[in-house]
């Protein structure tokens, strides 16, 4: 073999093995929303819940061979998200009460027929736990030895680019919260309190578009 083959196969291998835990974590979730895009099961809850939350679990298991409670399962620092989370959420509710009246939200949100929100709670609540778990959890914290604070960044790509589709206002808004609900879960080092602010956020605004609240 060529020397100069040889040496860049060797500088590959170091690369890989230098990276391993990133390339895990970076290659598995871009195939787990490719997944999710191309091949929905049952519906679009179950399907957040098995792309983004078991097969993660799964891959960290068996790829990682760590502990899925060190990537943000554990309650963290509760002490310190709480407040964030309130704060959060006493800001955010009232933009979301006024934002409801905007057309391109109220025509992608409106629901015909019979709604019922408690069933659509629950719902958000399987699907955000795959969602929220898949950025601020597998990503976030599978990234955070190698580029510390930068996880924060890199999690807020994918989470915002998985919003095209949905009204501009509602995705342009998505790089702010990308970023204030990283930060809080990496300070925190828990998912949890971005996996309730999402919830809240998600079921608020439908119930405002509706007028149920």
């Amino acid at each position: 073999m060529p020397k100069n083959i040889s040496h860049e196969l060797n500088k590959l291998g170091g690369f890989i093995k230098n990276y391993y835990n990133e390339i895990v974590v970076i290659c598995f979730a871009t195939l787990f929303m490719i997944l999710y895009s191309y091949h929905q099961i049952e519906n679009f809850w179950i399907s957040s819940f098995i792309y983004f939350g078991v097969f993660p679990v799964l891959t960290i298991l068996i790829f990682l061979r760590k502990n899925p409670l060190n990537f943000g399962l554990r309650l963290g620092n509760y002490k310190l998200w709480i407040p964030y989370v309130l704060i959060f959420l006493a800001i955010a509710i009232p933009i979301l009460y006024v934002s409801s009246d905007i057309s391109s939200v109220q025509g992608y949100y409106r629901s015909g027929g019979n709604f019922d929100l408690l069933k659509y709670a629950l719902q958000m609540g399987v699907y955000m736990l795959g969602w929220e778990f898949l950025f601020r959890g597998f990503m976030l914290f599978g990234l955070k030895d190698k580029f510390k604070e930068g996880s924060i960044i890199i999690q807020m790509i994918p989470f915002v680019l998985l919003h095209f589709g949905k009204p501009e206002i509602e995705t342009i808004s998505t790089i702010f919260t990308g970023l204030l609900w990283g930060y809080i879960c990496y300070r925190g080092k828990s998912f949890w309190p971005a996996y309730i602010m999402h919830i809240v956020v998600n079921v608020s605004n439908k119930a405002f578009v509706l007028g149920l609240l």
